[in-house]
């Protein structure tokens, strides 16, 4: 076929069977013999033969066709007529008697019917004689559907090739051979495309699939490769633009409809009435379909489709299933409106205590505006919101918007579904479409709080100014005729999204519009809502007092199935280090994601991960995570979080010495942030700096975007990134002269309490205040902050106080008990791979006057950069240029160039030299 390992260009995840079919050529160009190619209708044999039949000509072998079709399945010898009739001009090499038995046979003269058995031998050696110079193949497709007669005398013939040149591949589906025996012939069983295969043909041939879209197609293709090129083309056929979600049951294009419905339309009435009703309920509970079939049918009228294996049943737990979900839309399919309509009223009276399936029931069999049956769905919508499953709240709330008798009714219903849609992310043209919606539905609706909600959001994706973002909120808020109603989801839903606008601004006066609107709340504000804005927007001063019931919430997170409220927790424990208590429900989400579910709340998780692997030293995840969620910040609805995932990307190559990776990442969030008015943006992105400067030793700029953040001896307002950056700004100010502002800044820290916010900031404290401490009280002081409980579960930063403390110690004159601190802070760093923290520590272990690695080799060590050092060590260990390239964020030929730089200095010309040259030995 192909060249071997390799498979057609037009072929996906087929490498295993192309290469099996390569063999079976290779095979019949020496031996002849016969293949049965066996699969579900969709699975691509078509296109194997298709593939087989392409090398074979390429190989200078003749290549025969047949297929068999269902219009001359009743015509005898049509499939042999189709199959031979190239080799008409041979047939004269045959003797008399087979010869005219093939002549009739084909229908070139007339006389009595041939002998089935010279018939067959006749065709055996016509296929044996045409091979005998040049390798034939006759392809036969569509089995099942030969003519019988043509059938039999094929089988017959293809157990009587092996030792000519001729082949005979066949394909049918899975269990169905028609009239042709394949007992006793080699078959290949064509399966489903794997997982991976499949996203890679899905995503390949529609790149702009939303993700809920993409995860629905492959559910219900299960790796079947005509479903996946035709469902998304046959969905967005039938849906009705943003107002309308994806179906409960895909629909089928025209080629897949033609494979599945057939077994469908040849059972009985009876058993496709039960069929469709186990369809369009898909919790396949018998008891269910008893009660909406009523007296009118019996489950035992089910037995016909299980015996065609479309179905099956399991008496244990009294469900029913389709055998594949392309059989479930195959039954839909086969139906009318009217009769999906009088099932769904069916099962919507059998439900009658489950008011969710209910509602949902009766919205489905509901033509005219209703609004009690309206009601039930937006109720229900409400329910479904608490489990996060966006799409089928928009779904539930626009078909109650369609059913809505007013005009307000349904522009409400629309602004909430509007709403839900931009919270959740959902596509961001979709919500756009739905708020379009609501200003032609109503008059006044369009001033709505959910309206404006969503308007505010989809303006920041779409690259407005977060000023704008606020300005509308608070206005809508002040013109709510209930604006101190804390029971109106509306007025609640403004005001997340205007912490979330006040947080992104980082703008401390924005906030006091949120604080004006909560304290006017009756009975009183949420209290998920006050706790998350207190932790996460100025924990300096809220953070403390809000500890109890953040514990007290963060004990029971593990049982919570909202996950809104995982994903508020988590915000609420960024600052108090308490994210380690939510990894588990976070990781729940992002799985539930990567599966298809809500992305908003991966995304979101994501984040948290991110954060609590950064302090943590899981730096390795901590890149994984971040690039995962830029690869959701190119889809429509997320594009406005790109920066946070960026922060990290800066983040991780500022500890790990690729400075001008870190600042190019850094500037690209602040240039991008400016034009938007997203200052928290820049802040991170300072962080990311102050890191960079550090790790350079330039303490100067260190101490100017530490002190952007929040000026020395504050902690500024709605600022909560000041915590993380308290230690860095102490370390530049006293390294730069400037002690009476580190002395500020530590005075600052204790006033403020941040240590009894999280033990991570206790130590930190500890830290900074030993480092502004005179000599003698300073070696006290870093025992305590080295003394305090958890100090092994934030490496970085316990690392850094052991190094600041080791060099204190050393121009202390205490070599000893300074080598005691520098050498597990060395071995910390080289574990994170914090480059240019490691080298300082190398260096002031050698002044402490230990021999290091650098000075056991000649000293060749100490002239490579903080950059070159790591990018040495990560080759040392094995690793390729473009393993080390994701690994610091460059591209692999800047690896190559700095280990071209390397090699000259470390005396070395080869890769293999590395270990050696800078050396293995423990410090």
């Amino acid at each position: 076929m192909t060249e071997s390992g390799t498979q057609p260009a037009t072929l996906v995840g087929r490498l295993e069977e192309t290469e099996f079919l390569r063999r079976f050529l290779d095979r019949v160009g020496a031996n002849g013999g016969a293949l049965v190619i066996s699969g579900e209708p969709g699975v691509g044999k078509t296109e194997l033969l298709e593939a087989t039949a392409e090398a074979a000509r390429a190989s200078g072998t003749t290549v025969l066709r047949v297929t068999g079709t269902e219009f001359e399945a009743d015509v005898g010898y049509a499939a042999l007529h189709q199959a031979l009739l190239p080799l008409s001009c041979v047939l004269s090499a045959l003797g008399d008697e087979q010869a005219g038995a093939l002549r009739v046979a084909l229908g070139f003269e007339t006389g009595p019917a041939p002998d089935r058995l010279l018939l067959s031998s006749a065709v055996t050696m016509l296929l044996r004689r045409a091979a005998a110079e040049t390798p034939l193949l006759l392809l036969i497709d569509d089995v099942p559907w030969l003519d019988r007669a043509s059938a039999v005398v094929l089988g017959f013939a293809a157990r009587r090739l092996v030792g000519s040149r001729a082949g005979l591949l066949a394909a049918l589906r899975t269990g169905s051979p028609g009239y042709f025996d394949v007992s006793g012939l080699p078959e290949l069983t064509v399966r489903p495309l794997d997982d991976e295969a499949a996203v890679h043909l899905l995503t390949t041939r529609f790149p702009g699939l939303d993700p809920q879209t993409r995860a629905r197609v492959l559910d219900t293709a299960q790796g079947n490769p005509l479903a996946l090129l035709e469902l998304p083309q046959a969905l967005e056929e039938a849906r009705d633009g943003p107002t309308r979600s994806l179906p409960p049951v895909l629909p089928l294009g025209q080629r897949l409809q033609r494979l599945f419905a057939a077994r469908v339309a040849a059972l009985p009435t009876p058993t496709r009435r039960l069929l469709l009703t186990a369809a369009l309920e898909s919790s396949g509970e018998l008891r269910v379909l008893q009660a909406a079939a009523g007296d009118d049918y019996r489950l035992d009228d089910l037995g016909p489709a299980e015996r065609d294996q479309l179905v099956r049943i399991t008496t244990d737990r009294h469900r029913v299933a389709f055998r594949h979900p392309l059989i479930r839309s195959a039954v839909v399919a086969e139906s009318t409106s009217a009769d999906r309509r009088r099932v769904h009223r069916a099962l919507a009276t059998a439900l009658v205590d489950d008011d969710e399936r209910r509602a949902w029931h009766l919205g489905e069999a509901t033509l005219e505006p209703d609004e009690e049956v309206a009601a039930q769905l937006e109720a229900t919508a409400r329910r479904v919101l608490a489990r996060g499953d966006y799409q089928a709240v928009i779904s539930l709330l626009c078909r109650a918007a369609d059913l809505s008798p007013s005009a307000d009714g349904r522009a409400r219903r629309l602004a909430e579904a509007a709403y839900v849609g931009a919270e959740g992310m959902a596509e961001t043209k979709g919500a756009a479409e739905l708020l379009d919606g609501v200003r032609q539905a109503g008059r006044q609706v369009h001033a709505s709080l959910n309206y404006v909600s969503a308007a505010a959001l989809l303006l920041l994706d779409s690259d407005g100014h977060v000023g704008t973002a606020h300005r509308l909120l608070v206005g809508a808020l002040e013109a709510h005729p209930r604006p101190e109603d804390a029971s109106d989801t509306s007025v609640v839903n403004a005001l997340w999204t205007l912490a979330l606008v006040c947080f992104v601004s980082g703008r401390a006066e924005l906030w006091s519009a949120f604080r004006a609107a909560t304290a006017r709340l009756k009975p009183k504000p949420p209290s998920m809502l006050s706790l998350v804005t207190g932790m996460f927007g100025d924990p300096a001063r809220d953070g403390v007092a809000l500890l109890p019931r953040l514990d007290a919430a963060l004990a029971t997170v593990h049982d919570a199935n909202d996950p809104a409220t995982v994903q508020n927790l988590a915000a609420a424990a960024w600052y108090a280090d308490r994210l380690a208590d939510v990894r588990e429900p976070l990781w729940r989400l992002i799985r539930s994601g990567r599966a298809g579910g809500p992305g908003r709340r991966r995304l979101v998780a994501l984040m948290d991960v991110c954060v609590d692997d950064f302090h943590r030293g899981e730096w390795s995840e901590a890149a994984e995570l971040a690039a995962e969620g830029l690869g959701i910040c190119e889809e429509p609805g997320a594009r406005f979080f790109g920066w946070y995932f960026r922060y990290h990307q800066a983040l991780l190559a500022a500890v790990q010495g690729s400075f001008e990776t870190s600042r190019a990442l850094a500037d690209q969030m602040i240039g991008w942030a400016g034009a938007r008015g997203v200052g928290t943006a820049v802040t991170y992105a300072r962080h990311a700096l102050i890191l960079a400067d550090l790790g350079e030793g330039d303490f100067e700029s260190a101490y100017q975007h530490a002190t952007a953040v929040s000026p020395a001896g504050t902690l500024a307002p709605y600022a909560p990134h000041s915590l993380w950056v308290a230690l860095d700004l102490v370390e530049a100010a006293v390294r730069t002269d400037r002690s009476a502002e580190a002395e500020e800044h530590v005075r600052a820290l204790r006033e403020t309490g941040v240590a009894d916010l999280s033990p991570r900031l206790a130590i930190l404290e500890a830290g900074c205040a030993a480092v502004v401490a005179p000599d003698d009280a300073a070696p006290k002081l870093f025992e305590q902050a080295l003394s305090l409980p958890t100090v092994d579960a934030w490496p970085f930063d316990t690392a850094r106080i052991r190094l600041l403390y080791g060099e204190r110690l050393r121009r202390l004159r205490a070599p000893s008990e300074a080598r005691t601190q520098l050498r597990p802070a060395l071995t910390s760093f080289e574990k994170l791979g914090a480059a240019p923290w490691a080298a300082r520590a190398e260096r002031e272990l050698r002044a402490a006057g230990q021999a290091t690695r650098s000075a056991a080799h000649g000293g060749k060590v100490a002239t490579l950069t903080p950059q070159e050092l790591e990018i040495a060590r990560l080759a040392a260990s094995g690793m390729t240029n473009k393993e080390i390239g994701e690994r610091l964020f460059v591209s692999p030929r800047t690896v190559s160039t700095h280990l071209y730089q390397i090699f000259p200095k470390l005396g070395i010309t080869k890769r293999a030299a590395l270990r050696d040259a800078i050396g293995t030995d423990e410090p």
